[in-house]
């Protein structure tokens, strides 16, 4: 498929042709939905943590004698039962991640990419550089664009001044290539990508020839 690349200034900067296997899928929400578990899944801290029975202090003494009080049995106020005792059951730390083939990772973010083209959601700029880190020059280029809620997505590396610039701007995400991925795309209303960038994610992902 072919798409027109612009400038940052909005100008013309001729077209791109764009691999099908990575822009042109028709997009399952199965596969992006998945993957996107699985991302929110690693990324999820797992640190609640409660105190159990044996985790309380309180004395280990029996609190009441066995027979005789018309109440139940009891042998420790750590029981759940008692106020401030342990709780039974409780969340513990552990990690939320679940393993995902690499293929179907890639997969998903073949799809996703997929999904922004389909949508007409995704922009090809030339190059992202500026000569000096100006964060008011970038916000005006991006409003004059329409830029609200993007990711751009560069090359291998992220030119400095736009990082920079690009940093004290609500709504505009900046990642290289290897940092491209599926929740990011899709949380944005618009993916704007690099020529560097498409040629990366090309060499990335590869043709794929799982549909």
């Amino acid at each position: 498929m072919k798409l027109d690349v612009i400038k940052l200034d909005g100008g013309k900067a001729g077209s791109i042709d764009l691999d099908e296997a990575l822009f042109g899928l028709e997009p399952r929400a199965d596969i992006l939905h998945r993957v996107v578990r699985w991302q929110r899944a690693k990324a999820q801290a797992g640190t609640h943590s409660v105190l159990g029975k044996s985790d309380v202090s309180y004395s280990t003494k029996k609190i009441y004698r066995q027979k005789g009080t018309g109440g139940a049995r009891h042998g420790s106020r750590k029981a759940p039962i008692f106020r401030k005792g342990g709780v039974y059951k409780g969340p513990t730390p552990r990690s939320h991640a679940h393993d995902l083939p690499k293929k179907f990772r890639a997969l998903g973010l073949r799809h996703a990419l997929s999904a922004k083209a389909k949508a007409g959601n995704l922009v090809v700029l030339d190059v992202a550089e500026m000569a000096e880190a100006k964060t008011a020059m970038l916000a005006r280029a991006a409003k004059e664009l329409g830029w609200k809620r993007v990711l751009i997505i560069d090359g291998a590396a992220v030119n400095e001044n736009f990082a920079r610039a690009a940093r004290n701007i609500d709504g505009i995400d900046v990642l290289p290539t290897i940092g491209a991925n599926v929740y990011d795309i899709l949380k944005r209303d618009t993916l704007v990508i690099t020529k560097a960038g498409v040629e990366a994610l090309e060499a990335r992902l590869g043709k794929g020839d799982v549909k």
